[in-house]
């Protein structure tokens, strides 16, 4: 079993960057795909970006493609998720989430395991 704890959020400019970060603990890290999904006001849990047990593969939602990238690092332990031209529809509660099924899923239903979140606001 995996435990998550997210970083790195904040209040932020339009225009402006910000790097989550998810620290994973427990269970061996390089077994689960990892993905970051955000919550904001009122609105449903959707997936924004996911990065495969090697890192060689990804997969993002397409209003932050190339704005948004996700990166890992196994040997620490960490996801990261680089925040750039952050828009005030950025805003929500970020989600590292992490799923032992063999394929990286956009799905929300496929992740077992989630951490608390971490508040991205992005003002304009």
């Amino acid at each position: 079993q995996v435990q998550l704890v997210e970083s790195g959020g904040g209040l932020v400019l339009a225009g402006g960057s910000l790097r989550l970060s998810c620290a994973a603990s427990g269970g061996t890290f390089s077994r689960y795909n990892v993905a970051w999904f955000r919550q904001g006001s009122g609105n449903e849990r959707e997936f924004v970006a996911g990065i495969s047990r090697s890192g060689g593969g990804t997969s993002y939602r397409d209003s932050v493609k190339g704005r948004f990238t996700i990166s890992r690092d196994n040997a620490m332990k960490t996801v990261y998720l680089q925040m750039n031209s952050l828009r005030p529809e950025d805003t929500a509660l970020y989600y590292c989430a992490a799923s032992s099924i063999q394929y990286l899923s956009t799905w929300r239903r496929d992740y077992n395991y989630w951490g608390q979140g971490t508040q991205v606001t992005v003002s304009s």
